[in-house]
């Protein structure tokens, strides 16, 4: 399809040539078997010879509805990934933009496996029901499957295929060779049969990731994500940044059908900034909306380095002790505008956190002002041994769920997230760390009576999102004015030696 025009497209001749094709196939039956097994391990042939796809919005534009199925090169590489990965049963990720046809493309696969691939099991998920199968909605991926199958020539259909009965809710059953199409949908999605391929629709936004994710380990060796970008530090941010698995990316530039034009309209006519950073640009950091702390702050933050902000002040430490789970414990070093390479271990007991924070701050050759401790949980007995290690008053306990009384910050974490998205606001430099980028622009918030309140880590961990043990970390910094150098008997001088951090 080179000399195809995306962009003014003609499909006059394409429907000649289908129609033409099927007259030779109609003339001589005995060559359906030849076709059959030639479309067999060929899906990009299959589907530009034959299959359709809808799109309602055609019809303003003088073009029907219903058009051929034509792929444009990144989507005929997408069709060959996905096959590959399926061949190969591993499991796959797609990072896709706006309107670049990947739900039409899933279901084309999904089609062309169960008509040619006998036994197989092919599985669509999604975060509600209505998005996987609902009766006359074209939005659901069923209705798209459904139309599929109904557009082939007859000739290319299950022998003995019925809609009505081989086509109920959830399910689409080939009578011919036993392979089916399921659906699922929210906290059901894995909880079925086993699939041959599972495919995760907008997988960064369903509501509990984890668990999911848990049920699909056991049904399918080759499981597809499909998003556009939800934030930093859910599951499908993860895996996408995570090099484990293979990814696939759909940027609006791969579509021949939009141009420079075509982005400039799109921000130019949408509204929500939100929306063009997460179903156009791909922006994990700006595509929450109700972030605390802006994605692009913390971009800028982690491009300024020490030739650009000189570290000044008190230097401080700060220590996020792990408590249970997959959390980590976090050792932060800031001075003035500048935080340094954070220091992260597994959890390990009191006594060996309190060795390695000793470690850390005596590696430095200037003492450490404050060391501030969140003691819920193990970590007071991290703060007491510390105590006895450190002069008097650079030791500081920090429960950050003490509720406050000053009419801004619901509890001391709210006001010590609020201080710190200032601080990086103001021209902070923030080491240049993925995961703390992720964390600090993960967490959204709330009104309480009027009073801020910054997410709970249980409840970012019920919408997928790991511990900010990092972010966390560094927000101790701000929680205890330090005090005075006098008062600690502790010197404080300008750092403009780096090579600790080399």
């Amino acid at each position: 399809m080179a000399d195809f025009d995306w962009r003014n497209p003609a499909y006059g001749p394409v429907w000649a040539e289908r129609i033409e094709r099927l007259t030779r196939l109609r003339s001589d039956p005995a060559i359906l078997a030849g076709v059959k097994a030639f479309y067999a391990d060929r899906p990009v042939e299959f589907i530009n010879d034959w299959m359709c796809t809808f799109d309602p919005r055609n019809v303003e534009r003088g073009i029907e509805a219903v058009t051929p199925f034509l792929l444009f090169p990144r989507q005929a590489d997408y069709v060959r990934w996905v096959v590959e990965r399926w061949q190969g049963r591993e499991d796959g990720l797609v990072e896709k933009s706006r309107d670049a046809g990947v739900s039409w493309l899933c279901v084309a696969i999904a089609v062309w496996m169960w008509l040619f691939k006998p036994g197989v099991v092919v599985g669509f998920g999604s975060r509600k029901e209505e998005y996987v199968d609902k009766l006359g909605d074209p939005k659901s991926l069923f209705w798209k499957i459904r139309e599929s199958i109904k557009l082939l020539p007859v000739e290319l259909q299950p022998a003995g295929y019925d809609e009505r009965k081989h086509a109920p809710s959830m399910r689409i059953v080939n009578p011919e060779n036993g392979s089916t199409i399921i659906g699922e949908a929210g906290d059901n999605i894995g909880r079925g049969n086993r699939t041959s391929i599972y495919f995760k629709d907008e997988s960064a936004f369903y509501e509990r990731p984890e668990s999911i994710e848990a049920a699909l380990s056991q049904t399918s060796n080759c499981k597809i994500d499909v998003s556009t970008p939800n934030g930093a530090g859910n599951p499908f941010y993860r895996k996408r940044m995570g090099g484990k698995i293979p990814v696939f990316v759909f940027d609006w530039r791969d579509d021949p059908r939009k141009d420079q034009a075509w982005y400039d309209k799109q921000k130019a006519t949408l509204d929500d900034p939100v929306i063009v950073a997460q179903e156009i640009d791909r922006d994990y950091t700006a595509s929450v909306s109700n972030a605390f702390i802006p994605g692009d702050a913390v971009t800028e933050a982690m491009g300024r380095g020490p030739a650009d902000v000189q570290a000044m002040g008190p230097l401080q430490c700060a220590v996020d002790v792990a408590r249970f789970g997959d959390d980590k414990s976090v050792i932060t070093f800031r001075q003035g505008r500048v935080v340094f390479p954070q220091i992260v271990f597994g959890q390990v007991d009191v006594v060996d956190v309190a060795g390695r924070v000793k470690d850390a701050c005596d590696a430095w050759r200037i003492p450490v002002s404050q060391i501030a401790v969140d003691t819920i949980g193990i970590g007071a007995g991290v703060a007491d041994t510390l105590r006895r290690q450190f002069p008097r008053g650079v030791v500081v306990d920090v429960n950050s769920s003490v509720r406050l009384s000053d009419g801004q910050n619901y509890n001391l974490r709210a006001r010590m997230w609020r201080d710190m998205r200032e601080w990086i606001k103001s021209g902070a430099s923030l080491p240049k760390d993925p995961e703390l980028s992720a964390e600090l622009t993960a967490l959204q918030y709330l009104y309480r009576g009027g009073e801020l309140l910054i997410e709970s880590k249980d409840d970012a961990k019920k919408r997928g999102v790991k511990s900010p043990d990092r972010a966390d970390s560094l927000a101790l910094t701000f929680a205890v004015p330090v005090r005075s150098i006098a008062s600690t008997g502790v010197e404080s001088r300008a750092l403009t030696d780096y090579s600790m951090f080399d």
